[in-house]
């Protein structure tokens, strides 16, 4: 199969064998032909499966039509980031480039002025983040004429709290027009969604629910807390990883894991929810064109970071919800490219990964690194810790939290999330 005969016009066609697209995706394959006979769509997919290219190719073929002396918004595509949102810009644009189409972007931490000046020139496609673009609606940016609308990484913007957004842009909508919905994950809240803003949608599939991708070899090593660093940066070291993104589940931890690395020579990056958004994009930039090794990071960009050829993704630290695992290792290994993904596995996260376990629906292998086998004596701190959980239930007049953390100071995690 080939996109010529899943019917991408040749303009299109052209444009995308400069960026090396040979044969489409199963995501592609499935998508196109759907999107170009006008079907709504709530599209399954494994990140890093061409989602982007599926919705965006026909996408820009339905609309290529337009009135240069009296363009209107005809295509919406929302995403929960403005990183992701800036990735789906650049593949537009570049997919687009015979055709003569305007496409604006969205989003935060730009001048919403110089925004509303580009909207006033015309333009035929916006892509945004659910905030802007609710604001730029309050300054009277019309959507009547929008005929395709687009959610993509529909559970994230869930998960990030922009269903509000999402149930005030809809009714902005004209009664007719074409929804796609994308979702990396599947889950109620996509499904209730899905049932609010679609019409008889065709249902896409290509992967089994929450599975990751299938060219990702997983495997996680044993290792104490306090030596989770000096493993980190040894198998960055000894295996000459020249490319790796590390996800913490905090963002003290993401800080002072970077403070370690520095000290050990490796060149790295920090992004987490208490930088600035100019900060980030400088320092996925950075990543990105080699300027620096390893990326850390919390969970706020294990999706929308489309990193090319990205070999590495390590797990410092598990994450709080076991879906934001596929999330995360599924920024490597991505458009059937293989990649690894490691976890650095403490006593205290070895029950957690079974819950990861069983949503992925696989074992992970698990292994030791020589010289940094855990100490089995650390159980016992293990033991104390449900011990204190029962005196806990016994004695409710005990602050449990309070004690908790002055006993295992040591260990305890700060539990907000990055």
């Amino acid at each position: 199969m080939s996109f010529e005969k899943l019917g991408v016009m040749k303009p299109l066609l052209s444009a995308i064998k400069e960026l090396g697209y040979e044969h489409p995706t199963t995501i592609q394959k499935r998508a196109i032909p759907l999107v170009l006979a006008k079907k709504d769509i709530f599209a399954t997919a494994q990140t890093g499966t061409g989602k982007t290219a599926g919705f965006g190719l026909p996408m820009l073929q339905r609309l290529r039509h337009t009135d240069e002396n009296n363009r209107v918004i005809r295509g919406v595509i929302l995403s929960p980031t403005r990183e992701l949102a800036i990735q789906i810009y650049d593949d537009l644009t570049k997919y687009g480039k015979n055709l003569n189409l305007k496409i604006g972007l969205l989003v935060g931490a730009k001048d919403i002025d110089s925004q509303r000046k580009m909207i006033s020139k015309g333009l035929d496609i916006v892509i945004a983040t659910p905030g802007r673009i609710i604001e730029h609606t309050e300054k009277g940016l019309n959507l009547k004429y929008v005929e395709i609308f687009v959610l993509d990484e529909a559970d994230r913007m869930l998960d990030m709290g922009f269903v509000k957004e999402i149930k005030r842009l809809h009714p902005l909508l004209p009664r007719k027009h074409q929804t796609l919905l994308f979702s990396a994950t599947f889950s109620d809240k996509v499904r209730k969604l899905s049932k609010l803003i679609l019409n008889k949608p065709a249902f896409i599939e290509t992967s089994k629910k929450n599975s990751t991708v299938d060219t990702i070899n997983q495997i996680a090593y044993m290792v104490d807390t306090n030596r989770k660093a000096e493993l980190l940066a040894y198998l960055i070291g000894s295996r000459n990883f020249n490319q790796v993104l590390v996800f913490t589940r905090t963002k003290a931890s993401a800080d002072e894991l970077a403070k370690e690395l520095k000290k050990d020579g490796l060149k790295c990056g920090v992004i987490h929810g208490d930088k600035t958004k100019a900060s980030r994009l400088k320092a996925l930039t950075q990543f990105k064109e080699g300027k620096t090794r390893v990326l850390v990071a919390t969970d706020i960009a294990s999706r929308g970071l489309d990193i090319e050829h990205l070999p590495y993704v390590i797990n410092y630290e598990l994450p709080s919800i076991p879906e934001d695992y596929v999330h995360r290792v599924g920024r490597t290994g991505r458009a059937g490219r293989e990649g690894e993904a490691i976890t650095l596995l403490d006593i205290y996260e070895k029950y957690a990964v079974k819950d990861i376990e069983i949503l992925i629906g696989q074992k992970i292998p698990k292994d030791v690194v020589e010289g940094f086998e855990p100490d089995p004596t650390i159980r016992r701190k293990d033991v104390d810790e449900v011990k204190l959980k029962s005196e806990h239930k016994k004695d409710t007049k005990k602050p449990f939290k309070k004690h908790y953390k002055k006993t295992t100071n040591k260990h305890r995690r700060v539990t907000k999330r990055g």
